[in-house]
């Protein structure tokens, strides 16, 4: 496998940007969500949380639609595209988390905001999402 690490044509730019909003909007349908991935998808949430394939990721998502957590929201940014082969490239992405959970179930409160890191592949002339993991990020204090 030869590595390029390029930025993306004008049209691939689109397809991808495209692809991380239809993430976005369709994060509470999964029949939706589940088809924007790979088969094999890597998913590890905010809370570190490493789900393996599509179907185990079907399950999660269905679980926490079905708890307090349907009431997080999120929203995604692209900070950066870069292609490593022709068909594969990794978006950078900052996430930000509305928890609108009422605070009374006994959860923890989840951090404002993640990195977001997608891996996505071409397959069939349609990008998809192969791999997913979002970082925390701490308060600038955290940092200090």
């Amino acid at each position: 496998m030869n590595t390029v690490t390029s930025t993306p044509s004008e049209g691939d730019q689109t397809a991808i940007r495209e692809l991380v909003s239809q993430a976005q909007e369709w994060q509470n349908t999964p029949e939706h969500l589940l088809s924007l991935h790979t088969p094999d998808v890597v998913i590890v949430n905010l809370a570190g949380r490493r789900v393996l394939g599509r179907e185990a990721y079907g399950e999660a998502m269905s679980a926490a639609l079905a708890s307090p957590l349907r009431e997080v929201r999120t929203r995604v940014e692209v900070v950066d595209i870069r292609l490593l082969t022709r068909d594969t490239a990794v978006v950078s992405c900052v996430k930000t988390v509305h928890d609108g959970r009422s605070g009374t179930d006994g959860s923890e409160a989840l951090p404002g905001a993640g990195a977001l890191t997608y891996t996505v592949v071409r397959t069939g002339g349609a990008w998809r999402i192969a791999l997913a993991q979002t970082t925390p990020i701490g308060s600038p204090a955290a940092h200090s």
